[in-house]
């Protein structure tokens, strides 16, 4: 698999699966009913950097992104957003996807990433406390799942 900086044309290919999993109201905090324009606008936006993973096809199987998580003085701690096609989990797409997102911005001179609203029951906590993230706190019930009622998010932290 290939690990490579995003370009504006790669959007209509991270779109559908981007859509599939906001949609589902199940990970992430964003609205379900984001349109494409909002959606690109979040997710390509200038101010980050976004990588994609592309298979032995060449099609674009997941996405990252990195940004500063604070402003001015604290500018050092970066947030990170993370999205695999759903046909993909399980593969370990997301594991190489978060290791080379996690060596990026440790290069690119952040300290630390945190994760600011990690829905509790998303299988992905796993994976960030199996690279080394902490539970800082949790804010009980503030996610209404769709499953699972209300549930908490978590906010997650690791030194880089």
């Amino acid at each position: 698999m290939l690990i490579r900086e995003a370009t504006p044309g790669d959007w209509p290919r991270v779109w559908p699966f981007w859509h599939r999993i906001v949609a589902a109201g199940e990970t992430y905090t964003w609205d379900p009913g984001t349109s494409e324009e909002d959606a690109r606008a979040l997710w390509m936006n200038p101010a980050k950097r976004v990588y994609v993973v592309e298979d032995d096809t060449g099609a674009v199987v997941a996405s990252a992104y990195v940004t500063p998580n604070y402003g001015g003085p604290a500018a050092r701690i970066a947030n990170a957003g993370f999205m695999v096609d759903p046909d993909r989990a399980g593969r370990g797409v997301g594991r190489l996807l978060a290791e080379h997102v996690l060596a990026e911005a440790r290069d690119a001179g952040y300290r630390g990433m945190v994760f600011n609203a990690v829905v509790e029951t998303n299988p992905a906590v796993r994976l960030w406390t199996s690279l080394g993230f902490t539970i800082l706190g949790t804010v009980p019930g503030a996610f209404d799942h769709p499953l699972h009622g209300p549930v908490g998010l978590h906010i997650m932290y690791r030194a880089l």
